[in-house]
């Protein structure tokens, strides 16, 4: 599989090649040698390089050729941009710290736009060096709109990339796998494989196995509430395959037969239904129409749990076992209903009634300037890696704009070109890169040096190596490493700018001392501003998660046992559901980085899944159970103390998280009804939650006494 995968990557990365190399050579050689417009060729030539190349744009062909486009009125304004304020050294560097950080920043915007932000960058950056030529700004604008519209004619026909299954199409099929597993724990014949299949789904679904193009991560309602009905429907899996695991583990009821589900027709009903509501999911996900609202579900939830209540207090009483059943197949239900009113959000649109919870899906009636708003907000803060990134990139390109242009360095664009594609999101990787880059700056220096003293002032000559050398920059760069790309490149600009103007070997001197100056630059900046990337990053924020999560334990339990109808203060989850966001997109940079090997792995996926599942619990638990009363003092005292105990854990996980405490976590021991304690339904579904947590806290962080079980 590995090496398929290998294969295929050196597939992909030679036919982005041949589209940039054709798109380049389709504009640049007919204006040079016919039409005899360098202004206008540079730009034609730069342009596929800068989309196709330097910009990382994921998807298939299609989805490239429309963000290419899509790119083309901002890279015109930013040419515009460039070009006026080219006068000035001063200006032009103000200008590039803006445009570096608005770009950057752009990333909070999704995949795609960030792809897109390097290549917009460094059409500002090829406008903004002298001379000073605003006579020239239509040739400059003519050549970047060729050389755009070639590219995306390009990916779209030439060797076009395959499209990967859409984010939808993945949930569709993870909630038919699930409507299959309901309906068969609904009939009892579950098939023992099941348990690692629905896992396998879920995995699926995990944002680390979603190819960029493809995962809702923007601040759109679509991009929410796909995201959303993606963590539910995870959650939903796993919970599928911990039912068919139960009977295994549980102890037999002499009641009842083998299979808890057969015995109980009130959970098979309901996990039936919620078969049905999955099919319906993935059948409105594949085909784009809105399914009917999730109304009969939430209904029949209540009328499950009314049920249990009215049971609870009946002669026999049903026994722990059975009521543990019940709360898994509770507990499914609510993961499925939330993963619907996800989908129908997704598919449906703007939702004027409030859908409920209300703290979960407040984006679903919100106005797209408020999404916008809520997100650049959120982001506008150090503890954003987002906009971390954003302004080390537009520090480091203003400071190289300012000391080119103080210094006037010769085609001092290739200053910021190498700020640019050098800079890494850590000081290490940054180094790495700058070692490597210069290796093969010299070497390629040396050998564009002796091909430009061999062929002299021969444009024909030259013409007939370009093409070629950007094939093999293009193609053996990406796969061999950052001194092969800068090496080759170095050729690939030698053979160029030989055919716009008359030049010698000193062109190759230039290059040289210009990716210094830039590779010194990007360094500095590497290593003042957040030096340790998204490690340092995803611990504060994963620590900073747990803590706001630890108050909703205490906070639902307590609404669970009020004597009168009670919910989770809104603050609280708002507060929780801002560090979760951060916490995401922290991690996310994290995968993208290597591994420290000094420090000990720890397993960051288990604290967001940690963090999902008390939010869940928190608005579903206190709306199942109503109010608690008749539960008696002990039993609720037992409860609070539980929720006290984990919650303290989570915090003590917290400090484990950023590096506070190294001590062994305690306190994450199973929970477990006392011994001959009431057996009530509001008893053991907070039984389940906070068992659940616990595994979750264990996970995180593994326990001195990982068999011992509280009481």
């Amino acid at each position: 599989m590995a090496e398929r995968r290998s294969a295929q990557r050196r597939a992909q990365t030679v036919h982005r090649a041949v589209r940039v190399t054709l798109a380049a050579s389709a504009g640049f050689y007919p204006l040079v040698h016919g039409l005899h417009q360098p202004e206008m060729a540079i730009y034609a030539l730069f342009a596929p390089v800068a989309l196709g190349v330097l910009s990382p744009i994921p998807g298939s062909g299609r989805q490239r050729a429309a963000v290419i486009l899509g790119s083309l009125p901002a890279g015109l304004c930013l040419v515009a941009l460039g070009t006026a304020l080219a006068g000035s050294t001063a200006a032009a560097a103000a200008g590039m710290l803006a445009v570096g950080f608005v770009l950057g920043f752009a990333a909070i915007a999704g995949p795609r736009a960030a792809g897109a932000a390097p290549g917009l960058q460094l059409f500002y950056i090829l406008a903004c060096f002298p001379p000073y030529a605003p006579e020239t700004l239509w040739q400059r604008l003519a050549g970047l709109t060729l050389g755009t519209v070639l590219l995306a004619l390009c990916e779209r026909v030439v060797l076009p990339a395959a499209r990967n299954p859409s984010y939808r199409s993945r949930l569709a099929d993870a909630s038919a796998a699930a409507a299959r597993a309901a309906a068969e724990a609904a009939d009892g014949t579950a098939p023992p494989d099941t348990a690692a299949a629905l896992r396998a789904s879920g995995l699926g679904l995990r944002p680390s196995h979603v190819p960029p193009a493809e995962r809702p991560a923007g601040p759109w309602r679509t991009d929410r509430a796909l995201a959303q009905a993606g963590a539910a429907t995870r959650r939903l899996l796993e919970q599928l395959a911990r039912l068919t695991e139960a009977p295994a583990e549980q102890p037999a009821s002499p009641r009842a037969p083998a299979t808890a589900t057969a015995a109980d027709p009130s959970s098979a009903g309901l996990l039936r239904l919620v078969a049905s509501v999955c099919a319906a999911a993935a059948t409105s996900l594949r085909s784009g129409r809105p399914a009917d609202e999730p109304d009969s579900l939430l209904r029949a939830v209540r009328e499950f749990q009314d049920a249990r209540v009215r049971r609870a207090v009946a002669r026999p009483a049903p026994d722990v076992p059975e009521l543990r059943h019940q709360a898994a197949v509770l507990a499914i239900a609510g993961a499925a209903a939330i993963a619907r009113t996800g989908v129908a959000v997704a598919i449906g649109g703007r939702r004027t009634p409030p859908i409920e919870p209300r703290e979960l899906f407040w984006y679903a009636d919100a106005p797209a300037a408020r999404l916008w708003f809520l997100r650049l907000a959120g982001n506008t803060t150090l503890g954003s890696v987002m906009f971390q990134n954003a302004a080390r990139t537009a520090i480091g390109l203003g400071t190289a704009r300012l000391v080119a242009g103080s210094l006037d360095l010769a085609h001092g664009f290739w200053v910021l070109l190498a700020v640019l594609t050098l800079g890494r999101t850590t000081a290490g990787e940054t180094w790495s890169a700058v070692r490597s880059a210069l290796a093969g700056t010299l070497v390629g220096a040396l050998a564009a040096g002796l091909l430009l003293y061999g062929l002299g002032r021969e444009p024909g000559a030259y013409a007939a190596v370009l093409a070629p050398a950007m094939l093999a920059a293009f193609s053996l760069g990406p796969l061999l490493g950052v001194a092969w790309a800068q090496g080759l490149f170095t050729l690939v600009v030698a053979t160029a700018f030989a055919q716009l103007a008359p030049t010698s070997w000193q062109l190759a001197e230039a290059r040289v001392v210009d990716v210094l100056a830039g590779s010194a630059i990007g360094l500095l900046c590497g290593l003042v501003a957040w030096p340790a990337g998204a490690r340092r990053e995803v611990r504060r924020s994963m620590a900073a998660l747990l803590r706001a999560t630890a108050p909703l334990v205490p906070a639902t339990v307590g609404a669970v046992l009020s004597e009168q109808p009670a919910t989770v203060p809104a603050e609280a989850t708002w507060h929780t559901l801002h560090r979760l966001r951060l916490a995401e997109a922290a991690y996310a940079q994290y995968r993208s980085e290597p591994d420290d090997p000094a420090r000990p792995p720890t397993d960051w996926h288990a604290v967001l899944l940690t963090a999902q599942h008390v939010l869940i619990g928190a608005h579903q638990l206190p709306r199942y159970e109503r109010s608690g009363s008749g539960v008696p003092s002990p039993a609720a005292d037992w409860a609070r103390a539980n929720a006290d105990r984990l919650a303290d854990a989570t915090r003590r996980a917290a400090d484990r998280c950023d590096g506070r405490t190294a001590a062994a976590l305690s306190g994450t021991a199973g929970v477990r009804l006392p011994a001959g304690g009431p057996a009530l339904p509001v008893l053991v579904d907070l039984e389940q939650w906070l068992d659940c947590l616990a595994g979750d806290l264990r996970r995180i962080a593994p326990s001195e006494r990982p068999g011992d079980r509280s009481t």
